[in-house]
């Protein structure tokens, strides 16, 4: 039988919640950041603090299905589902717990203290350690205490601290399978590079020149190679390991016209089965990109919507954030589900614009919903979330403060 839980404090009063360290069974890899704005105002601009963030409106709640319950008190299962989410905290200092099911008031439940700007974090659940890329190192936190343990500095930091989505620093962010290497990338205002940090030595082991602006990393499920969603160069960098020489490969579906002011560029990406990356644009097409031979084919979508974050469900479909109406996209915000196999799509309408997506089962009833972060950098960005029920589509929000940009799983062990 498992130990009763410790309570935790949080900074937030009145947000208490228990937290148990466990044995965790296996690695969960994850890494995505940021946003797009043709245009606008790098960090060159004299840095303010970051502002106050103002508590969100709740949606109204929407009563969930039915669906299977959690098992028998006496049925331990090999591994727990995931209760809650790490979300980085972007105009902020801070990497929130948050708990989905609370839909009244912030649905944060602690809180860590990351560094300045965070924007990516990637989990490693065998060593209980997440690593956030903000602007001014990569913060390593201990999952176990929720605490701090230690800032990676980049080879090439920033000057100065700002804050936005031009902001320099780290940007996209992945952690190697065996936890040893963490790969993140860092932008430099007319350039970018994905160093690669060996976490024992706390040295930086390569810096590979790549295309400005990665919005995304992710490594390969053997780790032999990292991949980087260029947004401002309409490309994906496949960087070797073991030589750090990179390959260059453009995947732009509606052509390179407009350049930086163009909205047909990449922002995010998931990797399928068969190592595949699966790219999705404007709501129009999913592209699914061969990193081997650079060869690319295409899913088409009716979402028609500017599409930021995707997301893999436990059934292989992807889950993907529509923005609105930007370049050759003419809908309005929306929740994209299609399955890559099948071509088979549902599409749900949103009032609001999100960033970024992740999945995440409610252990209450095991079924499996998508968490979008409302952070969202180009305009109309608030602090807070939407859930969407994968079965039904039905939605409700929750709050997070201080711009949520990225959301990711925060998994737990076997009971001890």
């Amino acid at each position: 039988m498992a130990a009763p839980p410790l309570p935790r404090r949080t900074d937030r009063p009145g947000n208490r919640r228990p937290h148990r360290a466990a044995a965790w069974a296996a690695a969960l890899g994850v890494a995505v950041l940021a946003a797009c704005t043709p245009g606008g105002a790098g960090d060159d601009a004299a840095p303010a603090a970051p502002p106050s963030p103002a508590a969100t409106p709740q949606a109204p709640a929407t009563t969930p299905a039915d669906g299977p319950t959690t098992p028998a008190p006496d049925a331990v299962p090999a591994v727990e589902t995931p209760r809650f989410l790490l979300a980085t905290e972007a105009e902020s200092d801070g990497l929130a717990v948050v708990d989905p099911t609370i839909r009244e008031g912030s649905a944060v439940v602690d809180r860590i203290e990351v560094g300045a700007a965070p924007w990516g974090v990637a989990v490693h659940a065998p060593t209980m350690r997440a690593y956030v890329s903000t602007a001014q190192g990569v913060a390593v936190v201990d999952l176990a205490t929720r605490e701090r343990v230690d800032l990676l500095p980049y080879r090439d930091a920033p000057a100065r601290v700002a804050f936005g989505e031009y902001r320099r620093g780290g940007m996209g962010i992945a952690v190697s399978p065996d936890g040893a290497r963490v790969h993140v990338a860092v932008h430099r205002g007319d350039s970018s590079t994905l160093e690669t940090i060996d976490v024992a030595t706390r040295e930086v082991v390569a810096s590979t020149p790549v295309g400005l602006r990665p919005f995304d990393v992710l490594v390969a499920a053997d780790g032999s190679e990292v991949y980087t969603v260029d947004h401002d160069a309409f490309s994906v960098h496949v960087v070797d390991t073991t030589t750090f020489e990179a390959r260059r490969i453009e995947v732009a579906p509606f052509g390179t016209d407009g350049g930086l002011a163009s909205f047909e560029k990449p922002h995010y990406a998931v990797l399928d089965d068969d190592g595949s990356l699966l790219l999705p644009y404007q709501g129009r097409v999913l592209v699914r990109l061969d990193p081997a031979t650079g060869t690319t084919t295409t899913v088409a979508s009716a979402a028609d919507s500017h599409q930021h974050g995707v997301a893999r469900a436990p059934d292989g479909r992807v889950v993907v954030v529509g923005n609105g109406p930007f370049g050759n996209a003419t809908g309005g915000p929306n929740v994209t589900v299609l399955d890559p196999a099948t071509g088979a799509e549902q599409v749900a309408p949103l009032t609001r614009r999100h960033e970024t997506v992740t999945v995440w089962t409610d252990p209450a009833t095991g079924r499996p919903s998508a968490v979008l972060a409302g952070g969202y950098t180009q305009a109309e960005a608030w602090d807070g979330a939407t859930v969407v029920d994968l079965g039904t589509l039905d939605t409700y929000e929750i709050q997070i403060p201080g711009r949520p940009q990225v959301v990711v799983p925060l998994p737990e062990g076997p009971a001890a």
